[in-house]
């Protein structure tokens, strides 16, 4: 895939670049994988606003996507590729011998009419789609959509061109690089896809104008140093100034140190599987 920029005809396209999307369908998602999708606009089950920024946008059914991968040892045909609204990678949609229908996320270089296939057989080739448990993928392959316990489905490297890189395979447990740089441990029969998230290009997308950004459920930012002091901490001052002239660490509304401040619970259980954490700092194992 590539990007488009248009000619700009309006002031909406002077600044817009798009992806490219030859080779994605143009009707409809399949019926039978849609549901209904709760939009929580940044709301709480009370009403009150806990993610700010957030709301409106155009109405979109959720497409419901095999994270799992557990139909063993039953290929599955391509049959087309698709754009999903809920997320930044494009979907392929699978066929299998008995004609049932399933979503997964589309890796890099997956073509209509590939076959691809879930198993916990070694594989010869391993090529984009196959599943296969951490323990049977050979060192430095690229991986996506891969699970943190076994069976519980893919929680990493889902969104586009995402990926982490498999370094070893230590007994039963397995060594990636995760796509934040951070080095950790996972149980080596946890399964995970080989190849990396399509749409590549999703990262160099302009989207041109304010009105697109509302379009995905984005309200406006206003920074901190616009606001008036009973606002933010850093507001009011005369002229451009940081907490009213003075010297002030960037914080949150409420106080939260926004740089150089550790967020990371110190008590989370699985800090003891990290080996490097995301700022190159080797983690001292017990």
């Amino acid at each position: 895939m590539s990007l488009v920029s248009s000619r700009p005809i309006t002031p909406g396209q002077r600044f817009l670049t798009r992806v490219k999307t030859e080779g994605l369908h143009k009707g409809r998602p399949e019926r039978q994988l849609l549901e209904s999708n709760h939009r929580a606009r940044g709301r709480n089950c009370y009403g009150r606003i806990t993610s700010r920024r957030r709301g409106g946008g155009h109405k979109k059914l959720y497409r419901t996507i095999d994270f799992r991968r557990d139909r063993l040892d039953q290929p599955a045909s391509v049959l087309r590729l698709e754009y999903d609204p809920n997320r930044t990678a494009h979907l392929a949609l699978l066929e299998y011998a008995d004609k049932s229908l399933s979503y997964i996320l589309a890796p890099d270089g997956l073509k209509v009419g590939d076959v691809v296939v879930s198993t916990t057989k070694p594989q010869d080739q391993l090529t984009p789609g196959l599943s296969l448990p951490l323990r049977l993928i050979a060192p430095a392959t690229f991986i996506h959509c891969i699970e943190l316990e076994p069976g519980k489905g893919a929680q990493i490297a889902r969104s586009a061109g995402g990926y982490a890189q498999l370094l070893g395979i230590e007994a039963d447990r397995a060594i990636l690089r995760m796509p934040s740089g951070e080095q950790r441990y996972l149980n080596a029969d946890c399964r995970a896809t080989i190849g990396i998230v399509g749409n590549l290009e999703h990262q160099n997308a302009s989207l041109g104008k304010a009105g697109r950004a509302r379009w995905k459920g984005r309200r406006p930012r206003v920074r901190g140093m616009a606001m008036n002091p009973v606002d933010h901490p850093m507001g009011g001052g005369g002229g451009k100034s940081k907490g009213g002239g003075g010297r002030q660490q960037l914080k949150s509304p409420w106080g939260q140190l926004a740089k150089g401040f550790p967020t990371r619970t110190k008590s989370k259980a699985s800090n003891n599987q990290i080996i490097v954490r995301r700022n190159g700092r080797k983690v001292k194992q017990a």
